[in-house]
């Protein structure tokens, strides 16, 4: 009898060794979720070009699409796995446990928001990203999302997860986290509105929000990179990858191209920058100096550009302030991500 006990116990053991997950199944989860992805950015530039009238767009068929088919990867994958022999919560594939609570909250989001178009109507530029419906849908799209980035988290980076399938999916899980947050702050965003080429002097309240956006972005880009660097060694090619893909996506919303040859100029300078600070959490001073120097790289090569391209219409004063200012923002962040040890404590002496 006992042996018998013993039997089932390993038969148990063995069946989830082959549960679905690991490198395969995070590919499978970003194929999803760019398409997903896609269909939030379709949707939010036919909010900021046409005056939309229904709930029913082309646009929402590709978001809603795009999360059905995410929303069956992730719940398939799950009941296999379930019929494999796992119990419930072991069928989840690691790291993407929010992702199953974002799924149910999407769906729900999703309704709500059709009858929200339909009592309150179609929302436009700002509107889109404030509405509740659409908050909702976000908060739920950046669980979904960081599922691939989770799971690359909580995976071991041994010298045999180290080949470049299993590298690359460290920049694109960035990438996936950093979109939701750029789609939903678009109206902040110096990409979307290359306000130092647009806002002059005597709109002096416009150009103090362009300033604050500058800083925001700032310190969203460097906590998400940031979070990166501690946690690994990222492949050659990185922040280029990330910076550029973001800036193409963003560079539709209104027209402004320009700014993908900015994100692209200023990804490879922060990949030569990584590649000799080698910023680490043994290397302390090194991820100080990288924060700091990521938002002025960016921000220096925006300026330029734009100066070059299209002319500056603000002052020297607040252009380079604005610079400098991102700097120290992405500098304070690293304090977040690394706080200074405090002192040991010393017994004293009565």
């Amino acid at each position: 009898m006992t042996t018998h006990v013993e039997n089932l116990g390993k038969v148990s053991r063995s069946s989830t060794t082959s549960l679905i997950g690991g490198i395969s199944f995070d590919w499978i989860m970003i194929a999803a979720l760019t398409w997903l992805m896609t269909g939030g950015y379709l949707d939010a530039w036919a909010h900021n070009h046409f005056a939309l009238d229904s709930f029913f767009t082309p646009w929402h068929g590709v978001l809603y699409s795009g999360f059905l088919v995410v929303a069956i990867v992730l719940i398939a994958t799950i009941v296999l796995n379930h019929a494999k022999g796992a119990t419930w919560q072991q069928a989840v594939p690691a790291g993407y446990e929010l992702s199953v609570l974002g799924v149910c909250g999407f769906a729900i989001g999703g309704v709500a928001d059709m009858f929200w178009h339909i009592l309150f109507g179609i929302e436009k530029n700002i509107d889109a990203q404030l509405s509740p419906t659409h908050l909702l849908l976000m908060i739920c799209w950046g669980l979904i999302a960081a599922g691939p980035f989770r799971a690359a988290w909580r995976r071991s980076m041994g010298p045999a997860q180290r080949n470049w399938l299993t590298q690359l999916t460290l920049p694109i899980s960035l990438l996936l986290l950093l979109s939701v947050f750029s789609l939903i702050t678009q109206t902040a965003h110096p990409f979307t509105s290359l306000a130092p080429a647009t806002i002059s002097k005597s709109q002096e309240t416009e150009q103090s929000l362009a300033v604050l956006g500058i800083v925001f972005q700032s310190m969203v880009l460097i906590m998400l990179i940031l979070l990166a660097v501690r946690r690994w060694r990222m492949p050659v090619g990185s922040f280029t990858l990330v910076l550029t893909l973001n800036a193409v996506a963003l560079s539709f919303m209104h027209n402004t191209y320009i700014v993908i040859p900015i994100a692209a100029i200023a990804g490879v300078i922060i990949d030569v920058v990584y590649h000799f600070l080698q910023p680490s959490t043994e290397r302390i001073d090194q991820f100080r100096l990288f924060a700091a120097t990521v938002p002025l790289i960016i921000f220096t090569v925006y300026f330029l550009v734009l100066w070059i391209t299209m002319g500056i219409v603000w002052s020297v004063h607040l252009s380079v302030g604005s610079i400098i200012v991102s700097g120290i923002a992405g500098w304070l962040i690293s304090y977040v991500m690394i706080p200074p040890k405090a002192p040991a404590d010393q017994a004293t002496l009565s």
